[in-house]
């Protein structure tokens, strides 16, 4: 069962997820899995691919995750924004994305659910303004790491964090920028492919 699968992948990264949140995680999925068929967010369609591919690949950067207020830049259908708010539901989560179509399900999913501690914003990155900044910028295979910073150091609180997501280790990206990164590589349950996470520490905003 799909749930079981879920549950197993968590135990895997050894989280402590309780099972309300799992449950509220699948739910998710399942409403992705039926906006997808006239919308078209994600071309993942199965549910097992999106329990591997996208539940679990976002919840294991869950351990190495700080800070109280996160952005998730370029979320699409909401990974890993919702899957780590879920996780945590005491961190307040900013869900961007540029795509109409993507942010429209996301509001509609906040609602459905009831994850009150996410926040979806319709906008580009380099033209979105807010009054706080951000503890951590996270981002999973949206563009350079020096480019995400170049774009959205103005949300960026002083000695806030990057958190990229990435599949083979940055090594080049991480040469284009000056601040000091941590690199850790991830085991995603039941995904064949390498993962990693890049901490970009000691980032200054304007």
């Amino acid at each position: 069962m799909t749930i079981e699968k879920l549950q197993r992948g968590i135990q895997e990264l050894q989280l402590d997820m309780p099972t309300e949140q799992q449950e509220r995680l699948l739910d998710f999925l399942q409403l992705l899995q039926k906006w997808n068929k006239s919308y078209n967010l994600t071309a993942i369609t199965e549910m097992d691919e999106m329990i591997t591919h996208h539940a679990l690949d976002s919840l294991a950067v869950a351990q190495y995750l700080s800070g109280e207020r996160i952005i998730d830049i370029g979320t699409g259908a909401g990974f890993p924004g919702i899957p780590l708010a879920l996780y945590f539901p005491d961190k307040k989560f900013t869900l961007l994305d540029s795509n109409g179509k993507k942010t429209r399900f996301l509001i509609q999913a906040k609602a459905a659910l009831a994850i009150d501690n996410i926040e979806i914003v319709h906008a580009r990155a380099e033209t979105y303004h807010t009054d706080l900044c951000f503890d951590a910028i996270i981002f999973r295979a949206v563009t350079s790491v020096a480019d995400m910073i170049d774009k959205t150091q103005h949300l960026c609180c002083e000695h806030g964090q990057y958190f990229a997501m990435k599949g083979s280790v940055p090594t080049e990206e991480l040469k284009r920028i000056e601040a000091p990164a941590i690199v850790h590589a991830l085991a995603v349950p039941g995904l064949d492919a390498e993962r990693h996470l890049a901490v970009i520490e000691g980032v200054t905003g304007d």
